[in-house]
C-alpha cells in the first residue's frame, strides 16, 4: 500500500464527557503509531433529524448526512467506540447508519459508504458487561450492510471508575489492549491493500 490507511474514528455517544469518546481516542493512538491517518469526529457536530422517509422524499438527505457520507467514502475503515443503550446501540449511532445508508444521488450504489469498509468495535459502559450486548447488535448490522467487522474487540466495564482524569485507562493492560485495536485495524488494512 503506497499510502497510509485512512481511518475515520468516532464514538456513538453525544455526551461531552463520554467514556466511549475517551476510549476511541486511546485506540487512535495505537492506529497512529502503526502508521494510520486518522480523522476523529464528534457526532454532536453532525446533528440530524430522526430518519423519516418523508423528509428524504421532500428534502433529500440532510446536509450533515451528506458530509458524513463523504467522510465515510474517503476512508478505508472505521474505528468506533459504541455505548450500549438498553442492550443495543445508541440512537445517535443508529440514526447515522439510517441516513448515510440512503442514496444521495439516483446513480449511487446502495450502501456505498459501508460496502467493503473495515470496522473495529469497542465499548465502555458503567455496567458489568462493558457494552458487550450492544456490540453484538452493532456487529450484526455492519455485517448486513457490507462491512467487515474485525473479530478483536474490547469492552470496558465499570467505565466511570476505569478512566483517569487525563482520559487514559487506569489499568495499563486495558490501555494497551485498546491501543492494540487501533494497531490491528491499521495492520489489517495495510495487508488487505498490498
Amino acid at each position: 500500500m503506497s499510502q497510509s490507511p485512512k481511518i475515520l474514528a468516532f464514538a456513538g455517544s453525544l455526551r461531552k464527557d463520554s467514556c466511549n469518546k475517551k476510549m476511541v481516542k486511546i485506540a487512535i493512538k495505537g492506529a497512529e503509531a502503526a502508521g494510520a491517518k486518522i480523522t476523529y469526529i464528534d457526532l454532536k457536530d453532525y446533528p440530524m433529524p430522526i430518519y423519516d422517509q418523508e423528509i428524504e422524499d421532500t428534502q433529500g438527505l440532510p446536509e450533515n448526512a451528506l458530509k458524513l457520507k463523504e467522510l465515510m467514502l474517503s476512508h478505508d475503515g472505521f474505528l468506533i467506540s459504541n455505548p450500549e443503550y438498553n442492550s443495543s446501540m445508541s440512537a445517535a449511532f443508529k440514526n447515522l447508519i439510517d441516513w448515510t445508508s440512503r442514496k444521495a444521488k439516483p446513480d449511487e450504489v446502495y450502501l456505498c459508504c459501508f460496502a467493503g469498509k473495515i470496522v473495529m468495535l469497542m465499548s465502555a459502559s458503567p455496567g458489568g458487561l462493558g457494552g458487550l450486548r450492544g456490540l453484538a447488535h452493532t456487529k450484526e448490522v455492519f455485517g448486513n450492510i457490507g462491512s467487515l467487522v474485525l473479530p478483536q474487540q474490547k469492552c470496558i466495564s465499570n467505565a466511570y471508575e476505569a478512566f483517569a482524569n487525563d482520559g487514559s485507562l487506569k489499568d495499563a493492560k486495558q490501555q494497551q489492549d485498546v491501543m492494540n485495536l487501533g494497531k490491528k485495524i491499521t495492520e489489517f488494512i495495510v495487508k488487505l491493500n498490498k
